[in-house]
């Protein structure tokens, strides 16, 4: 099985290519020039791996929530690359995408909250069931920190993760005092995509790229002054 996985909804522009059991992946942190980076990046796992696009079994891209402008750029490079190739689409969520990452870091945990940092001091968060797979227990949600519900003391042990905990530490300092572990420097990574992509392309499950679209949650762009 060789899948193809993308995401550049946050400062993390990434790329990694499965094939089988084995990861070729590119990761860099950028301020702005995404799209001027994940081309080249794919074009370089497929080198390394000696594929064209058109063997692949399938395509993967990081939907959102994220930043409107890298959202919609993955969205639109996944579907021109899958609509060239003639390959099915899988869409997966960027807070999954985090969630997938601290069940690998910390497997004893049996629930993550996801928080990005969504600016306009707001945050993307979901809540996850880790075992015995992924699972999403809440809707994805744009809110202020102080808004985000921490799982009950039957979720332990659990885990909180992502940049939303960097940027507004009164809600990780929430989490913390709420017994959660705390990963606050994790963003979602196509290493992730891939990883959650995989079973959807084993069993055919996937979409024409002209329904590979972007997910924002938030509906508004920019802050209206009071």
């Amino acid at each position: 099985m060789k899948i193809l996985a993308l995401d550049t909804a946050t400062e993390a522009c990434s790329v990694a290519l499965g094939i089988g059991e084995r990861v070729i992946e590119r990761y860099v942190e950028l301020e702005r020039g995404h799209a001027e980076h994940i081309l080249p990046m794919v074009d370089a796992v497929l080198a390394e791996a000696g594929l064209a696009l058109a063997q692949l079994d399938g395509l993967a891209f990081g939907r959102g929530p994220g930043g409107f402008t890298g959202v919609r750029l993955a969205a639109s490079v996944a579907q021109g690359l899958a609509f060239g190739a003639g390959l099915g689409v899988v869409a997966i969520s960027d807070l999954a995408a985090v969630a997938q990452r601290v069940a690998r870091l910390e497997p004893g945990a049996r629930r993550v909250l996801v928080v990005n940092d969504a600016r306009m001091r707001e945050v993307y968060w979901a809540g996850y069931e880790l075992e015995p797979d992924l699972r999403p227990v809440d809707e994805e949600r744009v809110s202020p920190p102080a808004d985000v519900r921490l799982p009950g003391a039957s979720a332990a042990p659990w885990a909180a993760a992502g940049r939303g905990l960097s940027a507004w530490p009164e809600l990780a300092e929430r989490c913390r005092a709420a017994g959660a572990t705390l990963h606050p420097q994790l963003l979602p990574r196509a290493t992730e995509v891939l990883a959650l992509a995989r079973p959807c392309v084993v069993a055919g499950r996937l979409l024409d790229p002209a329904d590979a679209l972007p997910v924002y949650v938030r509906d508004r762009v920019a802050e209206v002054p009071s």
